[in-house]
């Protein structure tokens, strides 16, 4: 078996999306739909700006996905009463339902790749991707990165 991190980081990576993309199908959700349904659970009604910086990604792409999951009564969008040019994102009762599904996936999903975990090394595990991510985080500031 490949042990560099790239090559395991991706096959984990791959799992978990294998695992849980029929899921997000069954729930009506799409590619990429179901971490914006979480975070505007989570967090509550956002602009559609905090997404995308949250998450990384373009927000052409956000904007996309947010109209198709409008469409499908997963969202609403309303007039940002400060700044009348932005939208509001919120979920919608179908939203939360569907947020409540995919969670419960999700938690499936956790407990049999973790499986045999102890609750420190969960613990640790978590330190080490939050880790992980921070060095990424860095070192584009370093070289003046941007989302793509």
């Amino acid at each position: 078996m490949e042990r560099t991190f790239h090559m395991l980081l991706y096959r984990v990576s791959h799992a978990q999306r294998s695992y849980l993309r029929p899921y997000a199908a069954e729930i009506g959700l799409g590619t990429g739909q179901p971490k914006l349904v979480s975070y505007l659970a989570e967090h509550g009604p956002c602009r559609q700006r905090e997404l995308a910086d949250y998450f990384e990604i373009d927000p052409a792409a956000v904007s996309r996905m947010l109209d198709n999951m409008r469409k499908a009564g997963f969202v609403t969008c309303r007039a940002d009463e400060r700044n009348r040019r932005s939208d509001v994102v919120e979920l919608t009762e179908k939203g939360r339902t569907a947020y409540g599904n995919w969670r419960a996936h999700c938690r499936e999903m956790e407990g049999i790749m973790l499986q045999g975990f102890s609750e420190e090394e969960r613990a640790a595990f978590a330190q080490y991707l939050s880790r992980a991510y921070n060095n990424f985080k860095v070192r584009q500031g370093e070289r003046g990165g941007s989302r793509t």
